[in-house]
């Protein structure tokens, strides 16, 4: 009599999970690198991501100009009325941004479910996550120039524009995997799927939403995330106000040494990747590589912030200090906001894309506690502010470090039926 079982698809995934080994004769000789489909979509995410971080961070660089572009005695008029600032005159996020935030950025995980290979997927998507990084220069570079030039509705006009062109570009060459793709070779079409068939369902598969909510490498995906991004929102809004309350630098050079840093970290965010995928080559495990990489990118850069408080007097120390916090901030790249891809490759869109919308959380917070802490003493409140984000830094890391995994979870792995 036959029976209905439902069984795991086992062979494969859990090798690929624990060592991350490519058997090499498998590989084509021909297959292009950087010069292919796959390293193509990745710039093109590295341009949208740019795209994404320009027009988040030029609310913050426009938002002054906007206040104070408008009478004293109206400052809130039609013009600048429901613009959200904390209680010390900073910018911060509105909760409807966010959504948007995360969905761009999980968005994209959902390419690289079918287009990365499993021996190239740190670089890949270093390669695409470093543009924000790359956006984050740009923005703070540029943003102010143009506010003071030509002024601030045309920081809109020219970052939305080139938002438009980028959105035009990923409708015309991105697509949801090798197979669909017309401009694709076939060597290199056959090499990606041969590498993924392990990991793409064949069919459907309903969500596991319970199973998710009690897997803890997932929670501690998204409680390091929460820790890390507390530590870049400090960074990317209140290191421009930090080192104009210090050091007295105008608005000009103020800009340039805010920008720098991200310039710095849009290359090591890079490096980053292909530093990640050397290591798995040499056999290092693959939890072992996320783990050093998410280490890398917290401690060293939060202790580095803690740090500044006590340099008020070293001018140069205190950038170096902030340019080395925000270039080793990027090792995170090839860690844990990679993560989801090697325990869930399946799911990693949904779970991303949750775990970032989680961890835009601090994205409110930040702004209100530090306005806080900066409103009752200067000089104390930047020492709590970052004494603060170093412990929230430091318990997600360990956290992760502690109930992080690669391997593929069971509630992730492929359910085949099988006749008996």
């Amino acid at each position: 009599m036959a029976t209905m079982t439902e069984l795991s698809s086992i062979e494969g995934e859990n090798k690929y999970s624990q060592d991350m080994q490519v058997d090499k004769k498998f590989i084509p000789s021909k297959v292009p690198g950087l010069c292919s489909t796959r390293y193509g979509l990745a710039f093109i995410l590295h341009f949208c991501n740019l795209s994404l971080v320009t027009q988040n961070i030029v609310m913050y660089i426009t938002m002054v100009a906007m206040v104070n572009s408008t009478d004293h005695q109206s400052q809130l008029n039609s013009s600048t009325e429901g613009l959200p600032t904390d209680s010390f005159g900073g910018p911060n996020n509105t909760p409807k941004s966010l959504p948007a935030r995360g969905s761009g950025f999980g968005g994209q995980f959902a390419v690289w479910g079918k287009w990365s290979l499993p021996h190239e997927r740190s670089r890949l998507c270093t390669i695409a996550l470093s543009g924000m990084a790359l956006g984050s220069f740009t923005a703070l570079l540029t943003g102010g120039f143009i506010t003071q030039a030509i002024g601030w509705p045309f920081a809109f006009y020219i970052f939305g524009g080139i938002g438009c062109v980028f959105c035009l570009l990923w409708f015309a060459l991105v697509y949801d995997d090798p197979a669909s793709h017309p401009w694709i070779s076939t060597s290199e079409k056959e090499y990606i799927v041969s590498s993924l068939d392990q990991q793409v369902s064949s069919f459907k598969e309903p969500l596991p939403i319970k199973a998710i909510f009690r897997s803890l490498p997932f929670w501690s995906i998204c409680i390091c995330s929460f820790g890390h991004n507390w530590l870049l929102i400090t960074i990317v809004v209140y290191t421009p106000t930090y080192i104009s309350s210090v050091h007295n630098v105008n608005i000009r050079d103020n800009g340039i040494l805010s920008a720098f840093p991200f310039l710095c970290a849009w290359a090591i965010g890079i490096m980053g990747g292909w530093l990640a995928d050397f290591l798995l080559s040499k056999n290092f495990r693959l939890i072992t590589v996320r783990k050093i990489a998410t280490v890398l990118g917290n401690l060293p850069a939060s202790a580095f912030v803690v740090a500044l408080p006590y340099l008020n007097s070293n001018y140069i120390t205190t950038v170096t200090f902030l340019t080395l916090s925000c270039v080793l901030s990027q090792f995170c790249q090839s860690g844990v906001y990679i993560n989801s891809l090697d325990i869930a490759p399946r799911y990693s869109s949904f779970l991303i894309g949750l775990s970032r919308q989680l961890s835009y959380i601090a994205s409110i917070l930040v702004p209100m506690i530090t306005g806080f802490f900066l409103s009752q003493d200067p000089e104390f409140g930047w020492k709590n502010t970052f004494f603060l984000l170093f412990g929230v830094n430091l318990f997600g890391l360990i956290f992760y470090i502690i109930f992080g995994e690669a391997d593929i979870q069971d509630w992730a792995k492929e359910r085949k039926l099988t006749r008996l």
